[in-house]
């Protein structure tokens, strides 16, 4: 509230000096005898081009025709009046008028309307003496001219920088946007593969026990239906933000250290076992912690892919030495019968390592001694949370 108020102070003493300037100009138009309705009239244009309201401010009112309308017109009162040799009056009001026009020129307009106005705009600006001086061969008639072109200058370099701001900004919001887009798109595989694959598994298992064992089918329909469940509600989640033109990122899909338990939990099935072993606090970093999750959440589904024969699978989670690891193994021998279709194509684990090493980490998947298979990740913990664990 206070920025704010500060900020309604400062443009309101602004609007009150264009304001008083600009009686200036009158004043000192009506006293020397120029007369007042050609000078007002430039000034009544310019005002309001600078001064309308955006909130209400026609869309027909571009920042082009704000810009160009005042500085014709103060272009045709400086032309009209040497070409008739007359005298005109020219103040500080209406130079400043022209400023904040070129300002707004340079600043919001199109790029190839922001040349021309700014032109005439400083043209406008530079020219204003000719209506008194009649040449610019006098010492006080160049002083203004300096003067002039060195305000024009620094207000355009102003304007300019700070356009420049808003390109990099719209750029950065962008290419931000871009990279939030497409790491959803790695959750939606994430979330969506990891259960379409257990439908895949369990949908096998019940053929096979329609004809051996019926009795013990509502068990594996039931993780069916929880299955495609959580795959309907990831969906809906990840193309619910891909939808969002603001692209918020905290209404991303992402898991952590509470969620494995609940990840393995659930991945249990008949004849097929999960144990976890973790002795990780729950406060570590959120980064690491969604890492560890994707990890685990990858290893599961691959073995559900490649090794549906494993009967114990092991997931561990552990602190040394100031790194955290992740440590999925199975003792699959690589039997499957799922479609080659379901195989996945081999980018799960690639996209899985850039996560792990850009946070600084390692990833090692391969065989286990014997049969089996097994995925480390290792993860480098800030010196504060290595001091909080120890």
């Amino acid at each position: 509230m206070k920025s704010a108020s500060l900020r309604g102070v400062g443009r309101g003493a602004c609007v009150g000096a264009l304001l008083a300037l600009a009686v200036v100009d009158l004043l000192a138009s009506g006293s020397a005898g120029y007369g007042g309705w050609r000078p007002a009239l430039v000034l009544v244009v310019g005002l309001a081009a600078v001064l309308w309201p955006p909130t209400r401010r026609p869309a027909w009112l571009t920042p082009q025709l704000r810009t160009a309308v005042p500085a014709l017109a103060s272009l045709l009162y400086t032309a009209t009046a040497y070409a008739l040799r007359r005298n005109g009056a020219f103040g500080p009001g209406e130079a400043a008028v022209l400023l904040c026009l070129l300002f707004i020129a340079v600043r919001h307009c199109p790029p190839r309307w922001a040349v021309v106005c700014g032109l005439l705009d400083a043209a406008a600006l530079l020219t204003t003496p000719a209506r008194y001086y009649r040449s610019f061969g006098q010492a006080e008639a160049l002083g203004y001219l300096l003067v002039g072109a060195i305000l024009a200058m620094l207000v355009a370099g102003l304007a300019a920088y700070l356009r420049s701001l808003d390109y990099r900004r719209t750029v950065a919001v962008a290419d931000t946007r871009r990279e939030e887009r497409l790491a959803i798109a790695a959750d939606l595989h994430d979330f969506v593969a990891h259960h379409v694959t257990g439908i895949l598994v369990q949908t096998q298992m019940a053929r096979m026990m329609a004809t051996t064992r019926p009795e013990g089918l509502d068990p594996v329909l039931a993780g069916i239906e929880g299955a495609a469940t959580e795959a309907l509600a990831s969906m809906r989640r990840t193309v619910g933000v891909l939808r969002d033109a603001t692209g918020e990122a905290d209404r991303r899909p992402v898991g952590d250290l509470a969620g494995i338990t609940e990840l393995t939990s659930r991945f249990a099935s008949p004849g097929q076992t999960v144990t976890l072993h973790s002795d990780v606090p729950a406060d570590l970093p959120h980064e690491v912690q969604a890492a560890a999750f994707r990890v685990v959440q990858e290893a599961l589904t691959n073995v559900r892919r490649h090794a549906a024969d494993a009967t114990e699978v092991t997931v561990r989670l552990a602190l040394d030495g100031g790194r955290l690891t992740v440590l999925v193994t199975d003792d699959g021998r690589g039997g499957t019968q799922l479609p080659d279709a379901a195989h996945g194509g081999g980018f799960g684990l690639v996209g899985l390592k850039e996560r792990v090493t850009a946070l600084g980490g390692e990833l090692a998947a391969g065989p286990r001694a014997g049969h089996g298979w097994e995925i480390r990740a290792e993860f480098p913990l800030p010196a504060e949370s290595t001091r909080e664990v120890s």
